[in-house]
């Protein structure tokens, strides 16, 4: 929450000047930020609930967010709210991945034998072709 913070205030301090800053200016197009203002003024809270899960857009968004002048008080409980949901859902995957680890091992252990089988065959395959074809290129017609 701190970078996204920190890319909160980078905004609000440069503003719509943002796009033209060195460091800025490859995360943040001018044609981006009009996009994202329309979205921020049209929704507001909701592009940054749903904006902090989206990799690509994350960083853009939260910089809008400041360039938009969105209260601090409003960005910084929208993205501790969305950030819940985020560590939650995290948590569980972990929870429910560990506690089925020894069973996924056993299935990852099954795809590397089909694996090595299937690389096996397509070798022997390939070995195969290249032998028969090598053999009709030294035959005389």
């Amino acid at each position: 929450m701190i970078s996204d913070l920190f890319l909160y205030f980078i905004g609000r301090k440069y503003g719509r000047m943002i796009v033209t800053h060195r460091r800025f200016r490859r995360i943040l197009s001018p044609q981006k930020l009009s996009v994202l203002e329309k979205k921020f003024n049209e929704k507001g809270i909701l592009v940054i609930l749903i904006g902090r899960h989206l990799i690509g857009l994350r960083a853009q968004i939260f910089l809008v967010a400041g360039v938009t002048r969105m209260s601090s008080l409003k960005f910084l409980l929208a993205d501790a709210f969305s950030s819940l949901f985020t560590i939650a859902l995290m948590v569980g995957a972990g929870y429910m991945g560990g506690n089925s680890l020894q069973v996924i091992q056993k299935d990852i252990r099954k795809i590397e034998y089909l694996a090595i089988f299937v690389i096996v065959v397509a070798l022997v395959c390939y070995l195969l072709i290249r032998y028969y074809r090598s053999r009709k290129i030294d035959r005389p017609h």
